[in-house]
């Protein structure tokens, strides 16, 4: 006659409330046997990635090869706005769980080419191959997980074969504009050139003006070389009217601290500043004085004439008299 046990239950009740946590989460796990995603806590459990780019992660491993994910793709199929998907995509590329590369066909199109990684670190099979690693020792594999079968009832019909994807071809993407020329450097205006050059006097003060910069500022010492090659733009401002000392003032005001060209700082100061030619001053008549007063001979009128005599009414009486 069998003897009954009772502590044994007590014990095995105890035991099992040990292992259900106080509180939190409880998992209540089935195993899948078809349509299912290995993922792993790395992705799952990411301190920097958001919550959109986990989801958008686990999404791109589930679906088969081929599949468009591109941002115009992506946002009819989630209720995030297309700003939070791209968003989404870029920290994947950045903690190396997607890469997007652009590639020109034969023919001149150019695609992109999109990698899901479900473990960063690891090589495709064709980077593999266009990017062999040196020779070394050779890393232990990652432990897999036990394989167990999947259980099928006995009288379940069998499997069906896997449906393979249809080839889709790859998202044409217009080719990159050209590349802009570059800009031309703007060509200096030549130096202003006087009308008159037969003018000895006037070349010797040109020259002696910029010679005698170098006294009101030693930043302005100028080269013979220099000199010769202003001084026809100074010859141009001393035609137009301007005097030693304006010009002397306009090309000493406001120097920088360290000018690196006094030549070209001068140089673009006498063209840019050149003054405009004045009109000819309008010459004013002579003052001509009126004759003086003299006093009639015959009659004691006074009347203007350069010389003493008879005034016009006594001179057409005598002339009508004779």
């Amino acid at each position: 006659m069998d003897v009954q046990q009772p502590s044994v239950l007590a014990r095995a009740s105890v035991r099992n409330r040990a292992e259900t946590p106080r509180s939190g989460v409880v998992h209540f796990n089935v195993r899948h046997t078809r349509g299912f995603t290995v993922i792993g806590n790395h992705l799952a459990q990411h301190p920097e990635l958001s919550l959109v780019a986990r989801g958008l992660a686990l999404y791109i491993q589930s679906v088969p090869a081929g599949v468009r994910i591109g941002i115009k793709d992506l946002t009819p199929l989630f209720p995030e706005s297309e700003h939070r998907i791209a968003r989404a995509l870029r920290e994947l590329e950045v903690h190396g769980y997607l890469k997007r590369t652009r590639e020109r066909l034969p023919g001149g199109q150019v695609v992109t080419r999109t990698v899901s990684y479900n473990r960063p670190g690891f090589l495709s099979p064709a980077e593999e191959a266009a990017h062999p690693r040196p020779s070394r020792a050779p890393e232990p594999p990652p432990p897999a997980e036990p394989a167990t079968p999947p259980e099928v009832p006995p009288d379940a019909p069998p499997d069906a074969p896997p449906e393979v994807p249809p080839e889709v071809p790859p998202e044409a993407e217009p080719a990159p504009p050209p590349e802009p020329a570059a800009p031309t450097p703007p060509v200096s205006p030549p130096l202003p050139r006087p009308v008159n050059t037969a003018n000895p006097w006037r070349t010797l003060a040109a020259r002696e003006l910029l010679a005698e910069l170098r006294r009101i500022d030693s930043r302005l010492l100028l080269s013979a070389r220099d000199i010769e090659r202003l001084t026809p733009a100074v010859e141009a401002w001393l035609e137009r009217g301007a005097s030693p000392a304006a010009i002397t003032a306009a090309l000493t005001a406001n120097l920088p601290p360290q000018p690196r060209n006094p030549a070209g700082l001068l140089a673009h100061r006498l063209t840019a500043q050149l003054p405009p030619e004045l009109l000819p001053v309008p010459v004013r008549p002579a003052y001509v004085p009126p004759d003086p007063f003299q006093t009639c001979e015959k009659c004691d009128l006074a009347f203007r004439a350069p010389t003493p005599g008879h005034c016009r009414d006594c001179r057409t009486n005598t002339t009508e008299a004779a």
